[in-house]
């Protein structure tokens, strides 16, 4: 589905990806770790179009790097960044709207299955999106981006600064993307929602994959998690 095969990634003259290659299969729930400044965030960004790069970036078996960010949106991959990037001065309901694409195909998702798997929006879906707390900006950002219906869903550290309860709702939610046949690539810090719901795990270091393999193996290499995971 998504074949990445030697990539490198610039911000200017530094290098901060080194030959990173990895794929993702329908449906799978891909895990990539790693420490800050592992190169994890530069990868999504790369495979959206949003950092300068080299090798290739294939999916669906056609080529895509290269692409300006909204084509490949509408290629069917979805990306919910960091810092959430929701639309402030706007209501839950509006946000969820600006979601949806306009590609004349009907939507796995409606405005009701965002509400019923987060019912804390329908509580707050005529409320402007910047009063909303942490966890409930993240719930917002993660349906916006189902309401595109993608194929793919991108999600950069969707569980930073959450609490423990909201973790688990958004644990609920990707085991619920996988039962839809969605594939997720899931860039986290927190070994312990990332180890219980993937299906494989990668880790970074230095801009390079450093490891890959099923998470039980990755259980097994107290190097590995040493070296490159442990604070």
């Amino acid at each position: 589905m998504l074949s990445i095969n030697n990539l490198h990634a610039f911000y200017g003259k530094s290098h901060v990806l080194h030959g990173v290659s990895f794929d993702v299969q329908p449906g799978e729930i891909v895990a990539l770790l790693g420490r800050n400044g592992s190169g994890r965030s530069t990868t999504a960004k790369a495979i959206m179009g949003l950092v300068d790069c080299q090798g290739s970036i294939s999916w669906r078996n056609a080529e895509i790097m290269g692409k300006e960010a909204y084509k490949i949106a509408h290629l069917g991959i979805g990306y919910v960044p960091e810092n959430r990037d929701i639309f402030p001065k706007l209501t839950v309901h509006q946000n969820l709207m600006l979601g949806q694409k306009s590609s004349g195909k009907s939507s796995r998702w409606s405005f009701d299955d965002m509400y019923s798997m987060f019912p804390r929006l329908l509580e707050r879906q005529h409320t402007e999106a910047g009063v909303l707390s942490g966890g409930e900006q993240q719930m917002l950002t993660l349906c916006r981006t189902l309401m595109g219906d993608p194929d793919l869903i991108i999600i950069d550290e969707p569980t930073e600064g959450l609490a423990p309860k909201i973790v688990e709702l958004v644990g609920q939610y990707l085991q619920t993307l996988k039962a839809k046949g969605i594939s997720v690539l899931l860039i986290e810090q927190k070994l312990t929602i990332a180890m219980a719901i993937s299906d494989r795990a990668l880790v970074m270091g230095h801009g390079s994959i450093v490891f890959q393999g099923t998470p039980d193996s990755l259980r097994a290499d107290a190097y590995i998690r040493k070296e490159w995971l442990e604070v």
